[in-house]
């Protein structure tokens, strides 16, 4: 067995950079230089810190946080054992009713998603050991709630490849590129059944009036808010925690879509207004 090493912080500049370039030239997915072989998933995430930082220079600051892979057949599928994190910019941010050009990706990817904004930071919970975040200590910092559109793009990825290329779905931000965002309910704890809350949410996606599929809230790990503990357990084992003001975009309820040029896609979230993206 090959053993890991820690990636330096030039070698992490450097392939940072190296995703960058690629992203922006609209190159098709394929794999890293061998001069970054092999790369462990715990060297990715300090790749995606510096990847972040140089794509904050063309789209914005971090304002909040995704979460991929929340599935273990989607884990397994990329040759991971745990769902990945990555972060959202502030110029990709879109308002539903948006619009989006489809010849400004390699391949459009959209997926249907509950997003939360934080009223409250969610720093390490006191304790010795540390005690990780689980749904009951997460909820109280929910200040909103809302459907969302996560978009993305995976450089047509060939999926049956995807088992070698883990680490750099990690590096490279989760193939993040954007999202678009309904209208926040701050009333949230009125939503759903008595007994499950927002995990009986059911979300059903349509492209072009024509319905693709459908899940519930119950999917993204158990209930939104254990994914969103997750996430905050991620954050806190990186040194970082989610910050008051920030959203989260918690995985997608319907197997990830890939429109063409012409498509109108909606979502509608139990409780909510649609949302709508039209891709030109």
């Amino acid at each position: 067995m090959v053993a890991q090493r820690r990636i330096t912080d030039a070698k992490a500049h450097e392939l940072a950079s190296w995703l960058r370039t690629q992203r922006r030239s609209h190159a098709p997915l394929g794999p890293l230089p061998a001069e970054f072989l092999p790369l462990s998933a715990h060297d990715a995430v300090h790749v995606q810190s510096v990847f972040v930082r140089l794509k904050s220079q063309e789209h914005g600051d971090p304002v909040g946080w995704k979460i991929a892979l929340a599935t273990q057949v989607m884990q397994a599928m990329v040759g991971l054992d745990a769902p990945i994190a990555g972060r959202l910019h502030a110029g990709q941010i879109l308002s539903s009713p948006a619009s989006v050009e489809h010849h400004n990706y390699q391949r459009l990817l959209v997926e249907f998603e509950i997003a939360v904004l934080l009223g409250s930071d969610l720093e390490a919970r006191p304790g010795n050991p540390a005690r990780p975040h689980d749904h009951a200590s997460v909820a109280p910092a929910v200040e909103a709630v809302a459907p969302a559109m996560e978009i993305a793009d995976d450089r047509r990825a060939d999926y049956r490849q995807m088992g070698a290329h883990g680490p750099q779905l990690i590096a490279d931000n989760a193939w993040n590129e954007g999202g678009v965002m309904g209208v926040w309910r701050r009333d949230w704890a009125g939503l759903g059944s008595a007994s499950e809350g927002l995990g009986s949410l059911r979300g059903e996606a349509w492209i072009n009036d024509a319905p693709v599929g459908q899940g519930f809230g119950r999917d993204l790990m158990g209930h939104p808010f254990d994914a969103l503990a997750w996430l905050a357990n991620e954050a806190i084992r990186r040194g970082v925690h989610l910050r008051k003001g920030e959203i989260a975009i918690l995985g997608s309820l319907v197997t990830s879509r890939f429109p063409q040029p012409g498509d109108r896609l909606g979502f509608v979230l139990d409780g909510f207004a649609p949302i709508q993206l039209a891709v030109r």
